[in-house]
């Protein structure tokens, strides 16, 4: 089996403009005389690799310890696309993660639920209602956010609205497009509105 961390480093992430950056406090230490090493951190939910819940964009949407655990674990498609993806983007995406299955022949397989997209993509509005059309499970961007970073409510209230688990700030650069097993489990952080992850792909 290959495993294919996804996630990025914390400390060095990427972070949303305007969201605080993590910080690493050494709290105790070892060779100060201390009995352990003991690191304090600080950071948004949303720092780096992490999922949002749909009470991030929707007031009485669940928190992220309220979604149910399959949509974060299971077979995923990676798909690599740049630029904008449109309505018919997403049909073709969604179309050739259901060939990639067929030709799988694992009956088991649901890799057309979780979506994955390699490259500078940006969901447009038309997108995110295939997606929620189609009700998949999960869609996953490298991007820190889905849709336009200077006006991500639209496409968010159209995907989170439809109960999709978005797995943003992800990295496929070593991960060529076809189907994966993904485990993209959240820190359990009860009522809020999305968790940091260590998302991994299995082959």
């Amino acid at each position: 089996m290959t495993i294919y961390d996804i996630s990025q480093e914390v400390f060095g992430c990427a972070v949303f403009p305007g969201d605080p950056s993590p910080k690493r406090t050494v709290k105790m230490s070892i060779k100060n005389g201390d009995v352990c090493n003991l690191t304090e951190l600080e950071m948004c939910a949303h720092n780096g690799t992490h999922v949002d819940a749909p009470y991030h964009f929707i007031e009485d949407g669940k928190t992220i310890d309220e979604v149910d655990m399959k949509r974060f674990v299971g077979y995923a498609y990676v798909a690599t696309h740049e630029g904008d993806v449109t309505a018919e983007d997403a049909e073709k995406i969604l179309s050739s993660a259901r060939e990639a299955v067929k030709a799988s022949g694992n009956e088991d397989c649901d890799a057309y639920n979780r979506i994955l997209v390699r490259g500078n993509a940006v969901v447009t509005e038309g997108a995110a209602k295939v997606f929620a059309g189609n009700n998949i499970l999960l869609f996953g961007n490298e991007s820190q956010t889905v849709g336009p970073e200077d006006a991500p409510m639209a496409v968010h209230l159209i995907m989170l609205g439809a109960e999709i688990v978005l797995l943003e700030g992800i990295r496929l650069a070593e991960v060529e497009d076809g189907i994966y097993l993904l485990n993209a489990a959240p820190i359990n952080l009860g009522g809020a509105d999305g968790a940091p992850c260590r998302a991994l792909l299995m082959k």
